[in-house]
């Protein structure tokens, strides 16, 4: 069992139902899904670049990945209905347990300037966070990197608002900004 699944089963529910004053240990958000996305726009030009995004990803997660594709046509951008523009993936159960512990203990101190994520909230306890670089990632073998891109993470909670996510998430080790 991945470490932070066994803290948050053993400690953190009672923590958290006593903090945020709920009646029933149920009512305790959780973590529910990790979600990783790589925008590659620059791959209308280049197909190539879909499979490095793809490989990186692959790395990172242990896990093969989705590759999305334009839902509409955009002459200006030279988009194409059902061109690849990207790769997404997500992780459940213990995957999931497991990356969140690489990211917030390895992953995140190798970010330059580090002091804390902003905390981006969407009004019902899911954070997201944007990274400007993917090669903070230990897996990731530098020689192998053609070009130092972003992604996403999006960690979804069964929180019902953004204060009982924030919580969930601060109690689990993920480092906030002090200030908003």
């Amino acid at each position: 069992m991945a470490r932070l699944k066994k803290f948050y089963e053993k400690e953190l529910i009672s923590i958290l139902k006593q903090e945020l004053n709920l009646k029933n240990s149920m009512q305790v958000p959780k973590l529910e899904k990790i979600v990783l996305n790589m925008g590659l726009g620059e791959a209308v030009a280049n197909s190539k670049i879909i499979e490095s995004g793809k490989d990186a990803i692959e790395q990172i997660t242990g896990q093969k990945v989705i590759i999305t594709k334009a839902k509409k046509s955009i002459a200006n951008f030279k988009l194409r209905e059902g061109t690849p523009i990207g790769v997404s993936v997500t992780l459940r159960r213990s995957k999931m347990w497991e990356f969140l512990d690489r990211f917030i203990n390895i992953a995140l101190p190798r970010v330059r300037d580090f002091r804390g994520l902003s905390s981006k909230f969407d009004g019902k306890g899911n954070c997201t966070i944007g990274l400007k670089e993917h090669i903070i990632f230990p897996e990731i073998n530098y020689d192998q990197v053609d070009k130092i891109r972003g992604l996403n993470i999006s960690l979804v909670t069964t929180a019902e608002n953004d204060i009982n996510g924030k919580a969930l998430l601060k109690h689990l080790g993920v480092p906030f900004r002090n200030r908003q």
